[in-house]
């Protein structure tokens, strides 16, 4: 044979070989490559998601991403419908409210597998939002609402994801567990929460946080300041409200002092003589959150003050019309 027959015979047979090299690699693109055991690290690496727990159990209204391992065109999001499904491409509906991460990815490895679209598929679910294991922070807080259960939480951190405190809220916070809701779990919070560990406990997704707002005691009438008070111990007496108000004015009538009470008959008059009180003949009152101390002023001794005023005045206008 000769050279140029030798090399053309050489150049077939290499064209051959990766013709039919080719055509096996084409012929495997459209069938889904097997699972490893588990997926690389990398695959993890999303965005944060709600929780790592395989135990939480999916319900109306989360967000979650599924993904297949090795089939990035299967990679869906989608939300949980009022019926408790998702919908996957090539398998349709797939009903997962209630099923714990774990089991929600067994039931879609099982239809994939036996549609015979997917050979060995390792599918994995991440929760973007859940609705469903929300923690819910109401009451006085800067951003009430729901917020995502991300991790382990604690009742600080979501106090601080709504907002903080509002200047009205109390030290009371009430939390309620949605698998127990007969017991509640109430704690009062002290002034510092950066040294106040022991009430920082663990909240649960589906719990409730309820921060209370404050007790107001109101002090209007013939004072200098009238004005309502917050109360974080849920007393305080009369004469601290007294002068948290600036103190009575010249025309108080103190021995008419008067403490209005809601009760569930309606409002209660509570007298009390604010002038003995004062003097220490008499004990000082607790009020109670919600009561409004009046203090009334006295009409004849405003009479004498006008015209004691207008007799000054009078005299400062003589006294520079004088001048002039």
């Amino acid at each position: 044979m000769s050279g140029r027959n030798r090399n053309s015979v050489l150049r077939i047979v290499f064209i051959s070989a990766f013709g039919l090299s080719g055509l096996t690699l084409f012929g495997q693109a459209p069938v889904f490559p097997s699972a490893a055991p588990a997926a690389p690290a990398a695959s993890t690496a999303q965005s944060p998601q709600l929780t790592a727990n395989s135990n939480v159990k999916l319900g109306i209204g989360d967000l979650v991403e599924v993904n297949v391992f090795g089939v990035p065109d299967l990679a869906t999001k989608t939300r949980v419908t009022g019926s408790g499904d998702i919908y996957l491409p090539l398998i349709d509906h797939v009903h997962v409210a209630g099923l714990t991460m774990d089991e929600a990815q067994v039931l879609i490895q099982k239809r994939l597998e036996d549609g015979g679209f997917v050979r060995n598929p390792h599918v994995s679910i991440f929760v973007d939002e859940s609705a469903s294991q929300a923690i819910t922070v109401l009451g006085e807080v800067g951003h009430p609402g729901a917020y995502p259960a991300i991790g382990d939480r604690r009742l600080f951190d979501m106090l601080s994801a709504a907002g903080g405190l509002t200047d009205k809220a109390g030290r009371t916070v009430t939390i309620e567990h949605r698998s127990d809701p007969e017991h509640k779990v109430q704690l009062q919070l002290s002034q510092n929460l950066a040294e106040d560990t022991q009430n920082n406990v663990d909240v649960l997704p589906g719990d409730t946080i309820i921060v209370a707002r404050a007790g107001i005691v109101y002090v209007v009438g013939d004072v200098q300041r009238p004005s309502g008070f917050l109360i974080e111990d849920s007393t305080i007496t009369v004469l601290k409200a007294l002068a948290l108000a600036g103190g009575s004015t010249r025309t108080s009538a103190l021995n008419k002092t008067r403490i209005l009470r809601q009760t569930p008959n309606g409002v209660q008059e509570i007298p009390i003589n604010l002038k003995k009180v004062l003097y220490a003949k008499a004990p000082d009152m607790a009020l109670v959150k919600g009561d409004v101390l009046f203090v009334p002023g006295s009409a004849a001794k405003a009479a004498a003050y006008r015209t004691a005023e207008a007799a000054v005045n009078m005299s400062a206008a003589i006294g520079v019309v004088a001048i002039h």
